[in-house]
């Protein structure tokens, strides 16, 4: 396997798709530098994985604490070669004139600036290493289908999920002469512990599977099936490929909604006004 042997630093690893990720490239023989808020989720994961572990418990939006899990990533294994930046947060499920700025803040937080911090230091020790001799490498950002469609909820996700497209698009241009990849996994509905603190609320958690329905493959995907797709971007098989955004998401991105395979007016739009708008009741 092209991953074997190399060193990974995975983001957010404690949640679905993050711990997902480090398992498929622990089976492929990487090792990992494991880096999340949730310390003692995070402590779990790397004990029941078979290969070399660095867990390193740290906020994805603080300078220092990217710096720091780096710094013990290349302290225990003398290099990073590959990254999963992948830390996101949904924001809550709330009508945009009711969101607020400490909501948009930590959303951006988190999504935005955190993905920022990872490309900048992701970059700086590649180039620490090319000046030792060791050259290339991959990064894979976590995007969304929420970075290429809209939606009048979740606005700060949306707009920070576009916001790493951008990123992408920048970094790829920057790592290209240097032999760096950068490349997104944008993933549809896949039903983790992300939208879970949304509870019954429409478009949260409880209604994942009814959403997915509507998709060609008729169903939510699946931690394991985002991994493969994270897994490929960073190895060899994808080593003409960069900033490129795959979207894994039973074909939701290819819908064309005012066909009628699409739906085309098969929906009540009143509930959905009502959810928005309660003065429409």
């Amino acid at each position: 396997m092209s991953i074997a042997g190399k060193v990974c630093l995975i983001t957010g690893a404690a949640g679905g798709l993050g711990s997902a990720t480090a398992r498929r490239l622990a089976a492929d023989g990487a090792r990992l530098v494991l880096m999340d808020i949730d310390a003692d989720r995070l402590a779990a994961l790397a004990s029941e994985l078979p290969v070399e572990t660095v867990a390193h418990a740290g906020d994805v939006a603080s300078e220092a604490d990217v710096d720091a899990a780096v710094a013990a990533g290349v302290a225990e294994f003398g290099r990073i070669d590959l990254h999963h930046l992948n830390a996101g947060v949904p924001g809550p499920l709330t009508r945009l004139a009711d969101l607020s700025v400490q909501d948009w803040d930590r959303v951006m937080g988190i999504n935005l600036r955190g993905v920022f911090l990872g490309v900048r230091a992701a970059f700086r020790q590649y180039e620490a290493q090319a000046r030792d001799g060791v050259s290339g490498g991959a990064i894979v950002l976590t995007a969304s289908i929420a970075s290429l469609r809209g939606s009048d909820d979740l606005l700060a996700y949306h707009a920070s999920k576009h916001g790493v497209l951008g990123i992408l698009k920048g970094a790829a241009l920057y790592g290209g002469p240097i032999g760096v990849r950068v490349n997104a996994v944008a993933p549809g509905i896949v039903p983790t512990a992300l939208f879970a603190g949304a509870g019954t609320a429409p478009g949260g958690g409880d209604d994942m599977a009814r959403r997915a329905a509507t998709t060609p493959l008729r169903r939510p995907g699946t931690g394991d099936e985002i991994a493969s797709v994270v897994a490929f971007l960073l190895g060899d098989g994808a080593a003409y490929m960069t900033g490129e955004v795959v979207s894994v998401d039973g074909g939701a991105a290819a819908v064309s909604i005012v066909r009628p395979s699409g739906g085309a007016g098969a929906w009540d739009p009143r509930p959905g006004d009502v959810r928005m708008h309660p003065e429409l009741a």
